[in-house]
């Protein structure tokens, strides 16, 4: 248990002394814009007919979360025991019932639930690797650099692929059409469209009842991958402001500012807690329980 006390504490003070350090050595120099924090200048351009393909933080995000869902997955599998042997293990058993037992089965039929649990567990997976990775200091603040040895590097930041609406969208695009295809494939297009429409509704009331529910289809784009991002973005957002920007927001002196970012700086390491241990895993649930929700909604025989 002490292990555990001491790993947090190094963890914490590893991640606001890399925050707090750029700040407090550009603050005086250049103007604060919470802007900046999220822009993604890009670090190789690529373009391709006239696309930008450019690689920046976001992509290079991203890559970390896949590359971490993929190495993790592959360790555990080739490690796993009948009788857990480590804590580990449990662990890794407690979040394999999760995303198995309460988000697939909990949600669809034995059948399906076999075909998704894979799509499901990855995409709960990938998520919550991206949530978590968001919360570790990195040098990828190309913005504002450090002068380490004579070497200028970039300044150590928090960053989240999710906290970009670009990531959430395409996830939810891929849930969107998957769960659509799914559909028609076990009823038919026009059976499909069909089962928009509740039973005993008739006569005029179809059009109107059926352009309602094409909209909240539409609306569905938004609301899941806008929850994720807005979430995400958020929490980001306040520990920025709390980890050192407000202190330069206000252009307070000395005294005020090291009253102000004591303060603040409590409050950041609360919030920091809060968001790695419940925000972070909840946005990834919410975000795979709505899919097998849509799933199930798309072959279920009535509306």
């Amino acid at each position: 248990m002490n292990r555990r006390w001491y790993a947090l504490a190094t963890w914490l003070t590893v991640t606001f002394g890399a925050l707090f350090a750029p700040v407090s050595a550009f603050a005086s120099e250049v103007e604060f814009s919470p802007d900046d924090e999220f822009a993604l200048p890009p670090w190789i351009e690529i373009n391709i007919f006239g696309i930008d393909m450019s690689i920046n933080k976001a992509v290079f995000y991203i890559f970390l979360a896949t590359v971490l869902t993929v190495a993790v997955v592959s360790l555990v599998a080739r490690r796993m025991k009948v009788r857990p042997e480590s804590r580990s293990q449990t662990t890794v058993e407690l979040a394999y019932s999760l995303m198995k037992d309460n988000i697939t089965d909990g949600n669809l039929d034995p059948k399906m639930a076999a075909r998704w649990f894979p799509f499901i567990g990855t995409l709960f997976l990938f998520i919550w690797f991206s949530n978590m990775v968001g919360y570790i200091p990195l040098p990828v603040n190309t913005e504002h650099t450090m002068n380490i040895a004579g070497l200028e590097i970039p300044s150590f930041a928090l960053y989240a692929a999710t906290a970009n609406i670009s990531m959430p969208l395409v996830l939810t695009f891929v849930v969107w059409i998957s769960y659509h295809v799914e559909g028609i494939r076990a009823k038919g297009l026009v059976g499909y469209v069909r089962g928009w429409v509740p039973a005993g509704v008739e006569g005029f009331m179809v059009g109107p009842i059926l352009v309602i529910e094409v909209i909240s289809h539409l609306v569905r784009l938004i609301s899941l991958s806008v929850r994720l991002f807005a979430n995400i973005l958020a929490g980001h957002l306040l520990l920025l402001f709390m980890g050192g920007g407000l202190v330069i927001l206000l252009g307070l002196g000395f005294v005020g500012s090291t009253i102000l970012g004591l303060a603040t700086g409590v409050l950041a390491v609360a919030f920091f807690l809060f968001e790695i241990g419940i925000v972070a895993t909840l946005q990834a649930f919410i975000f795979c329980t709505l899919t097998a929700i849509y799933l199930d909604g798309a072959v279920a025989e009535e509306h």
